[in-house]
């Protein structure tokens, strides 16, 4: 019970510290006069994946290089399967031409290079170094795209953020009190989640895949959540696909720079859950083509994989003797009926744009 009291209070405080950590960064880069659109694309877009960077970099440290990747891992497909499902049955999701044509290929070209990456078990340096070099390029051409629109990037998140005045020491203080409830919370989260691994008899990386990940994953959850109920339908999608791309390129990216030893990525990462990764990222490009929208169905088909997937790895992580049936269910019954609905959606909006053509 207590370590669940300290895993619970590890997640609090990664969630209330990564909000003031972007409230009192943000407020300084205005002080120090940093145009919102740079405010936008480094202080919020970095925010989301505050939580995720401080466990990870934890992990690493604690030995537990593992987990540092299953967190992003588990993330992912919790942002892209969870989130979008939940908001998407609140609300069906409209998708931006900008979603659709660049930033979903991207995530899913990072998840391609991170499947290459995790063939030989490990992060190297090179490859935490050469995922540093994607995050400052990727920062780079957003803030180039948005200049080059004269549009601020995150431009309304900004403005909510620097609405009223605050002194400089105020928002100093905030950075101060998030960076330390990070450190906090990291810790707690991490040691409670090596505990309950062991109590339980699975490894760290089902804890980090499942426990951690959603965990994690709050601020994005609440973040999708409220604009999909507030109406704001296209925020939603938008802030949990660039939440993967920084997941990669950031957390991985620095956590294995600053790590000891290269970040570990057992078999079962390597072979299952990576790949899951990558083949959910890739759902989301003829999910999201076909009618640029995300309907309710689709949403609940994104919940009835997460959870038949959450569910293969408690089967796994506990021997279940229903394991195989359960495998079998998945690959020949669910996946199946998933293929079957995505085409028949693609031909659907095919027709429809063949009949908009014509008339």
């Amino acid at each position: 019970m207590m370590t669940w009291l300290i895993l619970a209070a590890g997640l609090v405080m990664l969630i209330i510290g990564a909000d003031l950590l972007v409230k009192g960064a943000a407020r300084l880069a205005a002080v120090f006069g940093i145009p919102s659109l740079v405010i936008g694309l480094t202080v919020v877009a970095f925010g989301t994946s505050a939580p995720e960077l401080a466990v990870s970099i934890k992990a690493a440290f604690a030995g537990e290089a593992e987990l540092a990747v299953a967190n992003v891992v588990g993330s992912n497909i919790v942002n892209v399967l969870l989130i979008l499902g939940v908001s998407a049955v609140i609300l069906p999701l409209m998708i931006s031409k900008q979603l659709i044509r660049q930033d979903v290929p991207i995530m899913v070209a990072l998840s391609v290079i991170l499947v290459m990456m995790a063939q030989d078990g490990q992060l190297s340096k090179i490859e935490s170094a050469l995922l540093v070099v994607a995050l400052i390029g990727y920062t780079w051409f957003l803030f180039w795209q948005g200049k080059k629109q004269g549009a601020n990037v995150g431009d309304d998140e900004v403005k909510e953020l620097l609405a009223e005045p605050h002194p400089a020491w105020q928002s100093g203080l905030f950075v101060l009190a998030g960076l330390v409830l990070l450190v906090l919370g990291s810790g707690w989260l991490v040691d409670s989640a090596v505990q309950l691994a062991t109590a339980w008899g699975v490894s760290e990386a089902v804890i980090g895949l499942t426990i951690v990940a959603i965990g994690t994953s709050m601020p994005e959850m609440m973040t999708s959540v409220v604009a999909a109920i507030k109406g704001e339908r296209d925020i939603a999608v938008g802030n949990v696909v660039g939440s993967n791309i920084f997941n990669i390129v950031s957390v991985l990216g620095i956590s294995g720079l600053v790590s000891p030893n290269p970040l570990l990525v057992g078999s079962q990462l390597a072979q299952i859950d990576i790949p899951v990764m990558l083949a959910v990222a890739m759902l989301c490009v003829p999910f999201f083509f076909a009618g640029a929208l995300l309907n309710r169905i689709e949403g609940a088909l994104f919940l009835l994989l997460y959870a038949a997937y959450t569910w293969y790895l408690i089967a796994v992580a506990l021997s279940k003797p229903y394991l195989e049936q359960l495998q079998d269910g998945i690959m020949f019954g669910l996946v199946p009926l998933v293929l079957v609905y995505v085409v028949l959606s693609l031909l659907q909006d095919f027709r429809v744009k063949a009949k908009q053509d014509s008339i």
